[in-house]
């Protein structure tokens, strides 16, 4: 297969990342929501084991809207997806020290990991979205670290809307380029 074939067949598959995108919006919320009204150490373990669900229940919502949530066996890319995602909970090691040094830096820190998580996206989708949900998650948490007012949930609700906005951008983009190619 060629490598537009792999993307397209991923983008499809997929549909741009919605159901990831969505389902990591929702536990980056509902972190935030229990750093805010339970407990900040809380939140973290939320954001932390909540992420473990990601790719079950992004399987589960792919598969309900009617999507295959898999690839051709032909498709080389399916590999690059398990390899991306792994790097996610190494970095969280960093996160940590982050949040040792400061509690605060806890939804920052973890931001930069995510963000920089999503580069390999742009090739495993053919998507110029994954470059800046990156940058934006990369630079934003960034400032919110060194600059932002130290409220600890602050990055986790920013995170949250940010990657909800981008499931469905990357959605549309997707049905978008279908119905183009079904007109032809």
């Amino acid at each position: 297969m060629k490598i537009k074939d792999c993307q397209f067949e991923m983008r499809s598959a997929f549909l741009g990342g919605f159901g990831g995108q969505l389902v990591s919006g929702f536990i980056w919320l509902v972190a935030a929501a229990i750093s805010l009204v339970v407990k900040p150490t809380i939140g973290m373990a939320a954001l932390f084991f909540g992420s473990m669900f990601i790719f079950p229940l992004t399987q589960m919502i792919v598969r309900l809207i009617g999507r295959p949530g898999k690839v051709s066996k032909e498709n080389g890319l399916w590999m690059l997806g398990s390899q991306t995602a792994f790097t996610v909970p190494i970095n969280f090691l960093l996160v940590g020290a982050a949040t040792l040094y400061k509690t605060e830096w806890f939804f920052p820190a973890a931001m930069i990991v995510v963000g920089s998580h999503y580069l390999p996206f742009i090739t495993l989708y053919g998507m110029k979205m994954f470059g800046i949900l990156a940058a934006v998650l990369v630079i934003a948490g960034a400032g919110m670290a060194l600059y932002g007012p130290p409220i600890f949930s602050l990055g986790g609700w920013f995170t949250g809307v940010v990657l909800i906005v981008c499931a469905f951008w990357g959605r549309a983009a997707v049905l978008k380029e279908e119905n183009l190619q079904t007109s032809q």
